[in-house]
């Protein structure tokens, strides 16, 4: 088997607003012709709240709570719903179309890079499927919701029939980014009491590891992601720093973006 190479990038728990500007950074250095495919794992500290890149944040959350819990609101680069972080491990992918086995469509490719995840969960004993694969009638699957947790695509991720994370992707100049979740505990009730809509059937389909029994330690769990990535997409994986241009550019867009009301409230860069 002949093995791609990748940059491993694991990062500490960030600030939501730096988490999402370095995964800017990444998507505009990477070179599609040139670069190495991109995977990193990081953290929130403290938790915070994304909208999908095309939500409107009065008609979805409610503002003043979170305003009175100190909690930061970040739009993301990607589409979805409402997602609240915390104790979860994230991972971000940026790589070429030609890098990753080929897919017939963009939605192919949300089984092709979450591929991993299955393996991964599947390695600690849980019954994890894609959607498309759990539900036998396909009208219930493309739903879209306010709130990430509550929605069924095909390519979500189910364990027993309740959903485990999210993921979204993005295109760019013949460049794929995709980002995700894998909550260590649940809080989707707790997410929920940010929103506009908190009818409790939004957070009654959803489950973490810890609601699945598993409690081993973070670092662990990490590493297995990272085999279960290696075995999926044959990747040669090599531990990286952000470079310098990617820190400088990180630095930028939190400052001039990820830290201001203009692209987080508006969706608009200043």
């Amino acid at each position: 088997m002949n093995y791609q190479s990748w940059r491993y990038i694991n990062s500490e728990p960030l600030h939501g607003a730096l988490n999402m500007a370095t995964d800017e950074s990444l998507l505009y250095a990477f070179n599609p012709i040139a670069s190495d495919p991109v995977l990193r794992f990081y953290g929130w500290n403290p938790p915070a709240l994304t909208l999908g890149r095309f939500q409107i944040p009065e008609e979805v959350l409610d503002l003043e709570v979170c305003h009175a819990d100190s909690l930061a609101v970040i739009r993301r680069i990607s589409g979805g719903g409402v997602i609240y972080h915390a104790d979860e491990l994230t991972y971000s992918i940026v790589c070429s179309p030609s890098q990753i086995p080929a897919a017939t469509s963009v939605k192919d490719s949300f089984r092709i890079l979450t591929g991993f995840l299955i393996d991964f969960y599947r390695s600690i004993g849980l019954d994890a499927s894609f959607a498309t694969d759990y539900v036998s009638d396909s009208k219930q699957l493309g739903t879209r919701t306010a709130f990430c947790f509550a929605g069924n695509e095909s390519y979500d991720i189910l364990i027993n029939g309740k959903k485990i994370g999210g993921n979204a992707q993005r295109r760019h100049k013949n460049v794929i980014f995709q980002h995700g979740s894998i909550p260590l505990v649940n809080h989707a009730n707790t997410g929920l009491a940010y929103m506009s809509d908190r009818s409790p059937q939004y957070a009654l389909s959803t489950t973490s590891l810890v609601d699945c029994g598993v409690t081993m330690d973070k670092q662990l769990l990490k590493a297995m992601l990272v085999a279960a990535f290696k075995r999926c997409m044959a990747a040669d994986l090599h531990e990286s720093l952000l470079s310098h241009n990617e820190q400088q550019v990180s630095q930028q867009l939190f400052a001039g973006k990820y830290s201001t009301e203009c692209w987080n409230l508006r969706g608009e860069v200043a």
